[in-house]
């Protein structure tokens, strides 16, 4: 059973509680829209102590060997999977992920980050020979990292698992949407052996902690997963200060589906990544480029495999999309649905109307046009919610030029026939393209092109990102 509500007593800073203000944020459970939580609405202050605790910390975490910075990293991931349903449970609460979902990608996915990128400490280039310099690979400094609450543990483990093995500290806001599973990772990480002052937490809004921290002189660095929109005041802040600033930004995936692919599996793959955590997901497609000829079967494969994701309690076993994260995007979303209506895209399923049976909650009912105009808002601009756009295209050349048609860069897939596929992948202007429904691969380098940020993440390319590199001639 979820608890009905959970307890966040302060920032964590220095390796202890710390109460900051009286000022507190309600956490509110999406799908009853009860307040399960509250936490400490954090400062400037509270920035200022948790950058000194991060920066007394650094000369000696950064000291540390690799290795030993790599067996620290192995305990953490072992912490986190041995409070699995504790941490799943959490995230259901705050953001309304469906309980089988919180317990595999919520959480399994980020005990696997940890493993791959403790993994790269001994053969890592640290240090290497180019002519009459060597050359030398040192932590950046004190980290400042920004997340979402679309996944609250997986993007802040995507960069403390790299900044710490890095040698880097770390101050970290959580949003303040997702909050709960920051207490238990701190926790787990203390539990470790990540020194105090190594990870400090501080809870508050974007406006105020999030500002301070991308202002901050002693923060060397911004990591940051977040809107495009975040992400442009986030650099502007930062430029002031010139700190380095990484990027995971939005994104508006396609899959697009040539004519000699496997239809069922590419229709049902390209549902499962428009709909999966609600089609929350920076990195999902929700627009399906399909060939004119076939557009009507590509409809009635689509139609009919919608009709298998149960919107509902996320607490159920059985629900595989819960309510949005909030009211507030409930609106938005739906707000996007009335949009595509408007316009004239051909409502094939779904709509703005509340499923069935959910009076109460941020429940959407999953959503599918067809005949999209490529250029219309509901193909152009990031929903981020359960809406696919089946796109029509005359030619292959049509389908590049749609897919590459959006400010963002971030994902993409391709179905066919293998090298056909493989062609077309390349010329996608998109930090990563799968082909066929390639496995995820977490040594491989995730990050957009263009409105969908810079920076990558995961393996040795996720790595460097938190590292400064010194030439030393001889």
């Amino acid at each position: 059973m979820t608890p009905s509500t959970y307890t966040v007593a302060g920032h964590w800073i220095g390796g202890e509680t710390v109460t900051g203000s009286a000022d507190t944020l309600p956490v509110v459970n999406p799908a009853t829209g009860e307040v399960v939580a509250e936490t400490p609405a954090g400062t400037a202050a509270d920035v200022d102590r948790a950058v000194a605790a991060a920066r007394a910390a650094f000369p000696a975490w950064s000291a540390t060997t690799p290795q030993h910075r790599a067996d620290v990293l192995r305990r953490l991931g072992a912490g986190l999977a041995a409070r699995t349903e504790e941490i799943a449970q959490a995230i259901t609460a705050e953001m309304g992920s469906p309980i089988g979902m919180s317990r595999t990608a919520q959480v399994a996915f980020p005990a696997a980050v940890v493993e791959s990128i403790a993994g790269l400490a001994d053969d890592f280039a640290w240090t290497e020979e180019v002519g009459n310099s060597l050359i030398v690979r040192e932590p950046i400094g004190v980290v400042g990292a920004i997340t979402p609450w679309n996944f609250p543990l997986q993007q802040i483990v995507s960069k403390l698992a790299p900044a710490l093995l890095a040698g880097n500290t770390m101050v970290f806001k959580p949003s303040e949407n997702a909050p709960l599973t920051a207490r238990i990772l701190a926790e787990v990480a203390a539990e470790a052996g990540v020194p105090a002052g190594v990870f400090n937490v501080v809870y508050g809004t974007g406006a105020t902690v999030g500002e301070a921290i991308s202002a901050h002189p002693d923060i060397d660095m911004i990591s940051f997963t977040g809107s495009t929109r975040a992400g442009q005041r986030i650099s502007a802040v930062a430029a002031a200060t010139v700190k380095r600033v990484a990027l995971e930004l939005g994104g508006k995936g396609a899959n697009i589906i040539l004519d000699d692919a496997d239809l069922p599996a590419a229709v049902e793959r390209g549902l499962m990544m428009a709909f999966s955590n609600g089609g929350q997901v920076c990195g999902a497609w929700p627009r399906m480029l399909v060939p004119a000829s076939r557009q009507d079967e590509v409809v009635a494969l689509a139609v009919e495999a919608a009709k298998q994701y149960t919107v509902g309690d996320p607490g159920d076993e059985a629900t595989r999309i819960g309510p949005m994260a909030s009211e507030t995007h409930r609106q938005k979303v739906v707000g996007y649905i009335e949009r595509g209506i408007t316009d004239g895209a051909r409502l094939v399923f779904g709509g703005p109307q509340r499923p069935e049976g959910l009076p109460v909650g941020a429940y959407v009912h999953p959503t599918i046009f067809a005949d999209v105009d490529p250029t219309s808002a509901i193909a152009q601009e990031e929903i981020f919610g359960p809406v696919l756009t089946i796109i029509p295209y005359a030619d292959e050349d049509e389908a590049v030029a749609i897919a590459n048609g959006t400010l963002y860069g971030l994902t993409s897939g391709v179905f066919g026939e293998p090298e056909h596929a493989l062609a077309i992948a390349r010329r996608l202007r998109v930090g990563q393209v799968d082909v066929n429904a390639g496995h995820w691969n977490p040594l491989a380098p995730f990050g957009g092109y263009k409105h969908s940020g810079n920076g990558r993440e995961f393996g040795r390319f996720g790595l460097e990102e938190f590292l400064e590199t010194k030439s030393i001639q001889r």
